[in-house]
């Protein structure tokens, strides 16, 4: 197959894809074509598009690569989706979550115990919205379940991996640099 059209094949099938595509599932479709190939043309697409300031991005997320429209662009996109039904989560959510992507794999009752709440509810719309699972059991009396995070939520946070999480440091120096703020004069 000739450069030109492979280029063209990772092109359409990225555009296609509403989720992160693996190397590995490129590779299946053309035919077990070289990752390192197949890496190298995503990485010239990536460049081509940033060169030519095209509407379009190709990025690295989840393990794998998504196109997704250039940020420059986000004033127009939210006056086209103004309307649209754009769910958030509310801040108990967002703190459950946050517990369980720096602790994981922890058990609701120790999520329980740092929030000092019962997160039932917020950890059954967790679960729904496949944010969080069910990674296994913990090895104690009654076996409770331990949670972690999916790969639906490295895609809704924008992150490749659980090491780009801002670390526990960066929390306290900014707390810090708050309280400095507002202390009186």
């Amino acid at each position: 197959m000739a450069e030109d059209n492979i280029k063209a094949v990772i092109e359409a099938l990225l555009f296609a894809c509403e989720k992160p595509l693996a190397i590995e599932q490129i590779r299946k479709v053309l035919d077990n074509m070289e990752g390192s190939v197949i890496r190298g043309v995503l990485e010239e697409l990536k460049s081509e598009y940033e060169e030519h300031n095209r509407g379009m991005r190709i990025i690295e997320i989840a393990g794998g690569f998504q196109m997704v429209a250039s940020s420059g662009f986000s004033p127009f996109l939210k006056k086209l989706f103004k309307d649209r039904n754009n769910e958030k989560l509310s801040k108990p959510a967002l703190e459950t979550l946050a517990i369980i992507a720096y602790k994981q794999p922890v058990t609701r009752n120790e999520i329980e115990l740092l929030r000092n709440v019962n997160v039932d509810g917020v950890m059954n719309s967790l679960l729904d919205k496949n944010l969080v699972r069910i990674a296994g059991r913990k090895k104690v009396p009654g076996r409770p379940f331990v949670f972690g995070t999916t790969r639906q939520f490295l895609e809704y946070f924008g992150l490749n991996s659980l090491e780009e999480l801002p670390k526990m440091e960066e929390f306290s120096k900014i707390t810090e640099e708050l309280n400095e703020l507002e202390k009186p004069a």
